[in-house]
């Protein structure tokens, strides 16, 4: 199945209260208008824009393990040009965020700023999310003999949960949900479950050494831990954001939100 077309719609949606400017943003915003010469309106447009782009990321991120569920199950052409092309999508509004947040970081006050350098780790977490999927979908089309079906199984698996998780980090950051970002922390165990269980089984089947066909099965399963390592990344920041402090570096009995 091609990739759903969920982004345009979606990704316009922003947060429902952000119409209610604080006094400081209002006139932290003035300040900055008069430097620049810009309305605070229009410098307010250009940092929300940022942030669109950045759920829009999101989205074709989760597009992308979508489509990958597909290709692992049908061997589908349409759903392994849809991956490139979303690897290809991301890697541009990475490219078009880098770009220009520099100047519009310098144009607002600090809550729109945190807002900024959330929309820029994102999207660098998001893009080599999308970079893993496609590892993936290379190796699959790449295969000459059909995969297990057990191994087939584990891997939809694993790309399911990958896109729940992704599904969650953008509801999440469209309605400020803090209880998304804990869902998304502990749906990475299931996905780090799965791995070690496919480890496991082909260990045990073909030691240390294995076989091509099973090295390429655990280098699917590996990039599809890291795509939800890097989600987990994602939830950290949804958390940062909302509650003001990281949860990275600290004590791990103090990081459960």
């Amino acid at each position: 199945m091609p990739r759903k077309n969920e982004t345009s719609p979606t990704s316009a949606q922003s947060d429902p209260h952000e119409n209610s400017v604080p006094r400081s943003t209002a006139v932290v915003g003035a300040k900055a208008a008069r430097r620049t010469g810009e309305s605070p309106a229009k410098i307010a447009a250009a940092s929300d824009d940022l942030s669109r782009l950045a759920l829009k990321a999101c989205l074709i991120a989760r597009d992308a393990a979508f489509n990958v569920c597909d290709l692992l199950t049908h061997s589908s052409r349409m759903a392994f040009l849809a991956i490139k092309e979303c690897e290809k999508e991301l890697d541009q509004i990475e490219r078009q965020i880098d770009e220009r947040l520099p100047a519009a970081i310098t144009r607002v006050n600090e809550v729109r700023a945190r807002q900024l350098l959330t929309s820029l780790k994102s999207t660098t977490d998001l893009e080599r999310i999308g970079d893993l999927v496609m590892s993936v979908a290379l190796r699959v089309q790449s295969r000459n003999a059909r995969m297990a079906a057990s191994d087939v199984r584990q891997l939809v698996e694993m790309s399911t949960i990958l896109r729940e998780m992704l599904d969650l980090i953008h509801k999440g950051f469209v309605s400020l949900d803090l209880e998304c970002a804990r869902k998304v922390l502990q749906m990475d165990k299931d996905i780090d479950r799965v791995c070690h269980a496919l480890f496991q089984k082909h260990l045990a089947e073909h030691g240390s050494r294995g076989d091509a066909s099973s090295f390429e099965v655990l280098l699917m399963a590996q990039a599809l831990e890291r795509a939800g390592d890097h989600t987990t990344n994602l939830a950290e920041d949804l958390y940062s954001l909302i509650e003001g402090r990281s949860l990275r570096h600290m004590p791990k009995k103090q990081t459960a939100p």
